[in-house]
């Protein structure tokens, strides 16, 4: 038995199938470990997304990472070391409470963070290393490390 679609039908089809594919390339989960993978950190990472993935030099990045706290969090901070290869490039300390609201309830939140680097940066593997503690600076809540991509052309050098 033959089934036939008319050809606006189809196209329908189509495109919507081309958009499914193409939003799930723009973001994707990102594989990443725990800095210790025998410590029991009271705030459990779910998930890393980056975007758009590989970066663009020159171009802003989105990274979200979601999360799970066992405890109500009122502030914090997060450090976040860059490695390139295995040479360190880069290190921030940022304010917990500017990457996501504050205070955070027990249960699930989200931190994002967007930065544009520079055009320049060098295209290839990085390492980024991101360290959350509590409000006396000093508690540990969690510590990931996750690989991401620099492409080798940004769009704009790309389109000429």
């Amino acid at each position: 038995m033959a089934i036939f679609m008319g050809p606006r039908r189809l196209l329908l089809s189509v495109l919507v199938v081309s958009i499914c594919l193409l939003s799930s390339s723009l973001v994707r989960g990102i594989d990443f470990e725990y800095c210790n993978k025998r410590a029991n950190y009271p705030v459990n990472i779910n998930g890393v997304e980056i975007h758009p993935d590989p970066i663009q030099g020159g171009q802003p990045a989105q990274f979200k990472i979601s999360a799970s706290a066992g405890d109500a969090i009122s502030e914090g901070k997060v450090v976040i070391d860059v490695n390139y290869y295995f040479f360190h490039v880069h290190s921030e300390t940022k304010n917990l409470c500017e990457e996501t609201n504050c205070p955070v309830a027990t249960g699930d939140f989200v931190m994002s963070h967007e930065q544009t680097l520079p055009s320049f940066t060098p295209p290839g593997s990085y390492t980024l290393t991101m360290k959350v503690y509590g409000e006396d600076g000093k508690e540990e809540l969690t510590c990931i490390s996750f690989g991401f991509s620099i492409g080798f052309l940004s769009s704009s050098i790309a389109d000429i």
